[in-house]
């Protein structure tokens, strides 16, 4: 039986900025239910495999052994299969069904687009499988069905994501960069949880003309971290580093703050939470910062459940195992 492997890289928010709700579009333009976002997203070098394998069957088989990982029709990399069967019924049933074997080293309900990569990872191995020949962006659309994280997964690199965070501008490169990640294992943040409590609290001030949506995404893209960015310095990309969801997960999770604290602590180019967390991480110049840094919070937080990383920027999104 045909197989393809594939490397599928987590991703850190550098920036996240919540500006209002998502509205779709035509004419009855109505709420999607999403959030109108601008972030920067960038790939790191902390990566699952996942295993694509034609199965000789018409069934969709996931198989991980992490036991946080379902197997069933609510694992993302599952419906993204489920997806392509759909729109693509005659490769299906030429091919027949897949078997998924997810490689889990991106920690679990971590802020770190785990299973969106993994998703993304199935869309590009199916369109390997089933020699669909599929462009970059008609996998994204495809992947913009799944979750608003999957385009940029199958991309990858450093991106500008805009509406749901499915509309992405790819920004220069970013190499040589060092990041420290730290989880504790027995903790996770639902992302739906952080969004609507967010809209709870801070709904009121959310904009609400398309005009000034614009003009906002406008601003972040003509501004400071851009700069930042397309000149590579580091110590400005920490010193702007933002994500609006702390402002509801830290307060809901003490721990989050006391690891937060303990990173600034050790004076990183910048530290901040990821996404929904509850994941941290910190900028270093170099991997001697970066083990410096880990050693220093573990060091002042000797916790057994906390779990460490040390990653690079990574220019690549979903690559076939060679």
């Amino acid at each position: 039986m045909r197989s393809y492997s594939l490397l599928a890289p987590a991703k850190i928010n550098l920036y996240l900025e919540i500006l209002g709700d998502h509205v779709t579009g035509g004419e009855d333009s109505r709420p999607s239910g999403f959030h109108e976002m601008v972030m920067v997203l960038q790939s790191i070098s902390l990566t699952d495999r996942v295993d694509v394998r034609a199965s000789g069957t018409d069934l969709i088989r996931v198989y991980c052994s992490h036991p946080q990982v379902p197997s069933d029709a609510s694992n993302l990399a599952y419906r993204a299969a489920a997806l392509m069967s759909k729109q693509f019924p005659d490769k299906f049933a030429r091919y027949g069904g897949v078997d998924i074997t997810i490689h889990k080293q991106i920690p679990v309900g971590a802020g770190l687009a785990g299973g969106s990569s993994n998703a993304a990872a199935v869309l590009v191995g199916l369109d390997l499988l089933w020699e669909l020949g599929l462009t970059r962006d008609e996998l994204q659309d495809l992947g913009a069905v799944l979750g608003s994280d999957v385009p940029f997964c199958i991309a990858g690199g450093t991106a500008l994501a805009t509406g749901r965070g499915e509309q992405l501008d790819a920004l220069p490169a970013l190499t040589d960069r060092y990041v420290v990640l730290a989880k504790y294992r027995s903790l996770s943040v639902s992302t739906a949880w952080a969004y609507q409590t967010y809209r709870q609290q801070f709904g009121a001030s959310y904009l609400r003309r398309g005009s000034d949506l614009e003009q906002r995404q406008q601003q972040i893209h003509s501004g400071a971290m851009m700069a930042a960015i397309a000149q590579r310095d580091g110590t400005k990309m920490g010193q702007l580093l933002r994500n609006d969801l702390e402002k509801v997960v830290l307060p809901a999770h003490p721990q989050v703050v006391q690891l937060r604290e303990a990173f600034q602590q050790t004076n990183p180019l910048g530290t901040m939470m990821s996404g929904s967390g509850p994941t941290v991480f910190a900028l270093a110049e170099s991997q001697t910062q970066a083990e410096d840094i880990q050693a220093r919070v573990k060091a002042a937080i000797a916790n057994p459940d906390l779990e460490f990383w040390i990653a690079t920027f990574n220019p690549f999104g979903i690559r076939i195992v060679e």
